[in-house]
């Protein structure tokens, strides 16, 4: 460099920075129009009216989903990031254009509280973003319906209206809700429908949501609940055999409630009642075929047709099994008989027989084994007052404790016996009403004390000791097996021949029956009657008690007299 070169001045680095790079127009940070001068590839080349030119992607000009429609020629609104970068080109985005004027009309809209378009594009944690024409806003889970719906994809990507919860510009937050407009609607639809409907209106509706109770019907912006029973008129277990969500219904509007503004619904209520004439229909001890729906603790239900179920209550189920449960009898969807036992129209309810549809066993037990009839069976059980014996038909009948043995006690008599030996036994009687059957043992073998209940006061007997004790002799009268007790004062007339000892096992002696009962079966016997009797007829015969004879002459002339004979 030589000497006398210079310097440039401030002045002129100033007029060179001038050359090279544009002057502030004031256009960044500014949304500015601009014409479309070309469109390339997927980016559209902007005119601004400055030096530069600028490119923007083809798709910030169209909505999420949607295809950008832009020609050359179209002027369109962009925001002016830079006037001009390091390629010399405008930097420009229609996006943050359209962010900066939506989120203006935005605000009007929130402070007006109303409603704005947009569009469902994305999903983000607890919910879902949504489009309001270049401004992002969430939605959140809970905000996208009334009720919970599994699939959001149907609403993603079309345009639709939403209501601002809360924003927040300098932050860029906004909340938005399309539960809250599709509350509105549903609110004026449903004064407006609730306007209209009235008890008894047939109307159809849309199956939204099924319970364990019922189903809820959308009756076109109100909801209706169709209670299971009133589904149908035959039984329904759960509605969701009977009805699928989405399934469009006819149903009669059943009741309004106008302070809740709940609404009942029927759908059985529309169909004919197959109550209606019941009883001509089904007559008391006609049989029918049916079909079991539904077991409880208590019986069956059998139906008999669409809509008319009847109940066979567990004691009219079997003839024979007792305290069973009906499971064990039948079972669901079974085809059985059964007999019409009661109707009842007004309670719609109709009792039903199972065991009436086959042979009464104790009936047929009767026939074949009348009164007097001997068997034979298994002891099958053994209580504190009896034997009860299984029988011919799967029935049992019973042994009571006084028809074991005709002399021993019962109590006695039953030690005899234990469960699965085989009796004999007389059939004694036959209730068929009540199921008994009444047995005996002891009616195998003739009664006893029948050959002694011919006896009477004042007859004589003899008599064999069977056992001598301190209180009186036990004997049995003659061959008859029938046993008797003489007590220690009836065994002489004499104080000092009262003694038991002064007779030994096997002595015969004869005795006076002082007293025959018959229905306990005793007999009170006496020989000091008996000798007191023999007296008297000595007296009367041979002289009298002051005849200056004495009763051993008497007795011993007797004697000889007899003995002569």
């Amino acid at each position: 460099m030589s000497e006398t070169a210079q310097m440039p001045s401030l002045d002129d680095f100033e007029a060179l920075l001038n050359e090279t790079m544009p002057a502030d127009t004031g256009f960044e940070g500014q949304v500015v129009t601009g014409t479309v001068v070309s469109v390339e590839s997927d980016f559209a080349i902007i005119d601004i009216g400055l030096k530069a030119e600028g490119r923007v992607p083809l798709k910030e000009f169209a909505m999420p989903g949607q295809t950008p429609e832009i020609n050359v020629g179209d002027n369109v609104e962009v925001f002016v990031d830079r006037v001009e970068n390091a390629l010399g080109e405008a930097i420009l985005s229609r996006d943050k254009a359209r962010r900066e004027e939506a989120w203006t009309d935005l605000e009007k809209a929130f402070e007006g509280d109303a409603r704005v378009n947009g569009v469902i594009f994305g999903r983000v944690k607890g919910g879902f973003t949504v489009d309001l024409n270049g401004a992002v806003a969430f939605l959140p889970g809970s905000q996208v319906d009334i009720r919970p719906i599994r699939d959001v994809t149907p609403l993603m990507n079309i345009e639709q209206p939403f209501q601002i919860l809360k924003m927040d510009r300098r932050r860029g937050n906004i909340v938005v809700s399309r539960r809250a407009i599709l509350e509105e609607d549903r609110a004026g639809q449903r004064a407006e429908l609730m306007g209209k409907l009235k008890e008894g209106d047939s109307v159809d509706g849309v199956v939204k949501n099924i319970t364990d109770y019922g189903a809820f019907v959308d009756l076109g912006g109100i909801d209706g609940l169709l209670h299971v029973t009133d589904i149908s008129w035959r039984r329904v277990n759960h509605p969701s055999e009977a009805l699928t969500i989405g399934e469009s219904i006819k149903v009669q509007v059943v009741r309004i409630n106008p302070e809740t503004q709940r609404i009942s619904l029927g759908m059985k209520q529309l169909a004919e009642d197959p109550w209606a004439g019941i009883e001509a229909k089904y007559p008391v001890g006609a049989k029918f075929n049916g079909q079991v729906s539904n077991i409880t603790d208590y019986g069956a239900f059998v139906e008999l047709e669409a809509g008319v179920e009847g109940l066979v209550h567990v004691s009219e189920m079997s003839w024979v099994k007792k305290n069973v449960h009906p499971g064990k009898i039948v079972s669901t969807s079974q085809d059985v008989e059964v007999m019409v036992l009661e109707v009842d129209q007004s309670k719609r309810r109709i009792s039903l027989g199972l065991k009436q549809c086959s042979e009464n066993p104790w009936e047929a037990f009767e026939d074949k084994f009348p009164q007097g009839a001997e068997i034979e069976g298994e002891v099958k059980n053994i209580t504190e007052f009896g034997l009860f014996i299984g029988l011919d038909g799967d029935v049992d009948g019973m042994v009571h404790l006084s028809d074991l043995d005709w002399e021993r006690s019962g109590e006695d008599a039953i030690q005899d016996y234990k469960k699965g030996d085989m009796v004999k036994a007389v059939v004694l009687d036959v209730d068929t009403d009540k199921e008994r059957i009444s047995l005996g043992v002891k009616q195998l073998s003739g009664d006893p004390f029948s050959n002694v209940s011919t006896k009477k006061k004042g007859e004589t007997v003899t008599v064999v000791v069977k056992e001598v004790t301190e209180n009186g002799l036990e004997v049995e009268i003659g061959e008859t097996g029938v046993a008797a007790f003489i007590r220690r004062v009836d065994l002489a007339k004499d104080r000092n021949d009262q003694r038991p000892e002064r007779f030994a096992v096997g002595d015969k002696v004869d005795a006076m029956v002082t007293n025959m009962d018959k229905g306990s079966r005793k007999v009170n016997l006496s020989i000091k009657a008996l000798e007191v009797a023999e007296e008297k007829a000595a007296v009367e015969q041979y002289g009298s008690a002051d005849s200056g004879a004495s009763l051993g002459d008497i007795l011993g002339a007797a004697l000889e007299k007899a003995k002569g004979e």
